[in-house]
């Protein structure tokens, strides 16, 4: 599913005041980590992830790795840190503009 840029305006400005509940460590992105996103975007649907250093490559990569690995979607992402979205298909917490 893709966002539409009014889906996305919402969701960053939803996302705005919310604090990581992923942070990445030396490991980066694991195994682990990905099932921790899973449920924190089962519970959630919206969720800041703070990446672990490196370059800029490194941390798009590691982008692709969890937001591929959990079906969810980029919103945003500033410096070391990024938004994901996915919808909730069971019970949706968010309603999005169209």
């Amino acid at each position: 599913m893709a966002l539409s840029p009014s889906q996305q305006r919402y969701l960053r400005s939803l996302a705005h005041d919310l604090s990581p509940v992923i942070l990445l460590g030396a490991k980066g992105a694991t195994d682990a980590v990905l099932k921790e996103l899973d449920l924190a975007l089962s519970h959630h649907e919206l969720v800041k992830v703070k990446l672990s250093g490196g370059d800029k490559e490194e941390r798009q990569a590691q982008i692709e790795f969890l937001a591929g690995g959990s079906g969810a979607e980029s919103v945003q992402q500033i410096g070391h840190v990024v938004v994901l979205f996915r919808r909730n298909a069971d019970d949706p917490k968010l309603a999005l503009p169209r």
